[in-house]
This record gives C-alpha cells, structure tokens and sequence, in this order.
C-alpha cells in the first residue's frame, strides 16, 4: 500500500526517531510512517536497517535509517544530526532499541550489566539530553519509552533486564516532569509477552528442545487473553500516545499486556 493512500494522517508533518529496527521499534517504525510522520529509525545492526529501508521504499514512506549503537554519544549525536538534516527538526521520540540478557546476579557479569544498563537505559539518557533541545524550538514534544511488564514483577534470572525496566518506569516519570514545562509529553508503554526476536530468544535460551511455536503458546497461556502480543498491537498504542488524542497523558506507564499483571497465578 502506497502512502499516498493512507487515510491515517495523525502524525502527519511530525518528525519522528524511533531506535530499533526489529521487533517493536520496526512495527512503530512503519505504523508512524504509515501515519504520515517522516521517520528516522536507528538500529545498530546494518541488515535490519537494509531491510526496514526496502519495506518501507516499497511502500512509499518517508522513512530513513540510520546505524546507531544508543549507548554511544556520539553515535546518538550524529542520528540527531542525520534527522534535522533530513527533516528539518524532532517532535517525537521512540525509545524502543534494548538488549534481554538472561542471569541471576551471581551469574551476571560486570561487562553485561553496565551493557544492559547502558542501552536501556543509557540510550534514553543520550536520546533526551541530546534530543529535547530540538523539541523546545518546535515549542513541544514526545517521548515514548518502551518498558516492560518486568519492571513490575519479573520471572527468576532476569536480574539486569528488570533492573533496567523498572529504572524506565521511574526515568520517564523524571523526564515528564521535567519537560511539563515545555509542552513536551513523556510516557512509558510496558509490553507483556510481544512476538518479536527477543521473545523467540528467550524460547530457544529456556527450551531449546522445544519448537519456538510451541514455547510461545505456552507464553500465551500465562496470559489471561490466552495469547502472546504483537508489535503491531504495541505500535497501535504507541500511535495514540504520541497523536495530539492523548495530548493529556504525560508521566505514565501504559500497560499492553494481555491482563498478565492483573492477577495472581493462585490455582
């Protein structure tokens, strides 16, 4: 479908980076797009940048990528600069690029917490320090940033990740604080289990002698919609926060989750 179809036009004439180029950040990615934003998505591996590229050619959409580590300041600099290159200014911010490493403390190395730490977290930081300033002179903003259903309750073994999910919850209500005064709207979205690479990663890390398919129904069951997410669910959601529809919502975390955190498993 050509863009010039597309009778979706919340974002249109916004200027938006989203970091990530699979999983979430990619379906965010296209659903701006789609939406009429013009987009610059960052992602630190080349081939899902190549291939996020050539969908989005092949559907007409003003959509750039860039290679960007997030936990880099340079790196995060030079896509800031690539997009008021491009585009002329920023109004909206995805913050969706992350890693899932898999540990108790005891087995969690120094190296792989200050990782973990650095690009979900880290990459927020760099993302607003450098990225606000650009929001200002266009007299207001969004931030969205992808959190997790572990920063509220988590599964054994996850010690960094949830770390990093719960500092997101608390960041983001820093930063819609602070940003208040400048019309500038900051929420978290806390997906519970979304089909994405990440999530096919931690099938094959906790049962590699089961079919992924078969590990995610098994996702899905503890859900109490009896299924796993999709990114495209979480990009619908994402779409609303950062449309003039939500122009009321800022310091808060909005939970896609399947009624996972509802209850108590007590059978």
């Amino acid at each position: 479908m050509l863009a010039a179809n597309f009778a979706d036009t919340e974002l249109k004439g916004k200027v938006a980076v989203v970091t990530g180029t699979s999983g979430i950040g990619k379906a965010v990615a296209l659903r701006f797009a789609r939406s009429r934003a013009k987009v610059v998505a960052c992602g630190i591996d080349d081939s899902l940048n190549s291939s996020l590229k050539e969908q989005a050619l092949t559907d007409g959409l003003a959509l750039e990528t860039v290679t960007c580590d997030v936990a880099e300041p340079t790196g995060v600099q030079a896509a800031i600069a690539k997009t008021l290159a491009l585009f002329g200014g920023l109004d909206i911010l995805v913050n969706a690029a992350a890693v899932h490493p898999f540990g108790t403390v005891e087995e969690t190395t120094w190296e792989t917490w200050n990782r973990c730490l650095n690009v979900n977290v880290g990459g927020i930081f760099l993302f607003a320090h450098f990225g606000i300033a650009e929001m200002k002179k266009r007299g207001q903003g969004v931030i969205l940033n992808l959190a997790s259903v572990q920063g509220f309750a988590c599964q054994n073994g996850v010690a960094a990740y949830a770390t990093s999910k719960g500092a997101i919850h608390s960041f983001t209500r820093a930063l819609a604080l602070d940003c208040a005064p400048f019309k500038i709207r900051v929420n978290s979205i806390s997906p519970g289990s979304i089909d994405t690479p990440m999530l096919e990663f931690a099938a094959r890390t906790f049962s590699p002698e089961i079919p992924v398919a078969e590990v995610f129904k098994r996702f899905g069951g503890a859900h109490p919609l009896n299924r796993i997410g999709t990114p495209e669910e979480v990009a619908e959601l994402a779409l609303f926060l950062a449309s003039d529809k939500a122009a009321f919502c800022t310091g808060a975390d909005y939970r896609i989750d399947g009624g996972l955190t509802a209850g108590i498993s007590v059978k």
